[in-house]
């Protein structure tokens, strides 16, 4: 349970201050989980992160009956579900983004009423002999903060598990039966494979944490080695068996021989696991 708990809260930092930097046309650019633009994907990354508290809070199923691994099933990614999940998160996007133009309003309404205030009393000052320094760099909307947001999701994760036994079961939204362990696995699956998506939407290099990066290689390649031909470092394996890039010919055989699992997380398949979103 530590490794994973340290790989979420590692991931999820490092995704934290990624959005501390972000502006809000960031927030508009297309992301490769097709349809969702940045604003969408971070809202179902932001779900995803925050989803155990409230598992947690619901009564305990008797038994476990998936692991990780089992519950990146093929089931979970029929088009119905895969059309409710895309749709939650434009809802929850368009529902962030109309908070955030009210508080635009609010903060330049205030800051209107702030500055007509300020230029009285620096008026005062200035007559005295004293002087004042401006606000810093402060503009309208700047209140709104989608790290913020993101912060108080995945902490409030980490602190409910961190009042229940590592063998706590829960139950998925999809009815399946879990372990707290086995489910903070397939959340820093979530965090670490959507940021490979959010850094290439945002043309920066990738940012997944070593912490995560081994969890969910971990998970892809079910423990075993991969074959030596390969000759993937640990990114290059991750977004190849996830999707992200395309896998050559030779390259699917290579896999196939060495019986890795077949994992699935969402739409567009490629070396027969899935892009998209999971959840």
């Amino acid at each position: 349970m530590d490794q994973f708990r340290a790989a979420f809260r590692d991931e999820c930092a490092r995704l934290g201050e990624v959005l501390g930097t972000l502006d809000p046309a960031d927030l508009d650019r297309p992301t490769r989980c097709v349809p969702w633009t940045v604003a969408e994907l971070l809202a179902h990354v932001r779900t995803g992160a925050g989803r155990l508290a409230d598992m947690l809070a619901a009564p305990a199923p008797a038994r476990a009956e998936v692991d990780a691994a089992g519950y990146f099933g093929m089931a979970k990614f029929t088009p119905q579900v895969d059309a409710a999940r895309i749709e939650a998160a434009r809802v929850e996007a368009a529902q962030v983004e109309t908070a955030r133009m009210e508080a635009a309003r609010v903060e330049t309404a205030q800051l209107e009423t702030a500055g007509i205030e300020a230029g009285r009393v620096e008026a005062t000052e200035v007559e005295a002999g004293r002087g004042r320094s401006g606000q810093g760099g402060r503009c309208p909307g700047a209140g709104w903060a989608p790290a913020a947001d993101f912060d108080r999701a995945w902490r409030a994760t980490l602190a409910a598990v961190g009042t229940h036994s590592p063998d706590r079961v829960v139950r998925t939204r999809h009815g399946d039966a879990m372990t707290v362990t086995e489910f903070l696995r397939t959340r820093v699956v979530e965090v670490g494979v959507h940021g490979l998506d959010l850094a290439a939407a945002l043309d920066r290099p990738p940012w997944l944490t070593a912490t995560a990066g081994r969890v969910i290689a971990d998970l892809l390649t079910g423990g075993r080695s991969l074959p030596a031909e390969l000759g993937w470092d640990r990114l290059t394996l991750i977004a190849k068996a996830t999707g992200r890039i395309p896998a050559t010919p030779a390259e699917r055989t290579a896999l196939a021989h060495a019986g890795l699992p077949t994992l699935s997380f969402g739409r567009h398949a490629s070396v027969d696991h899935e892009v998209s979103g999971s959840n």
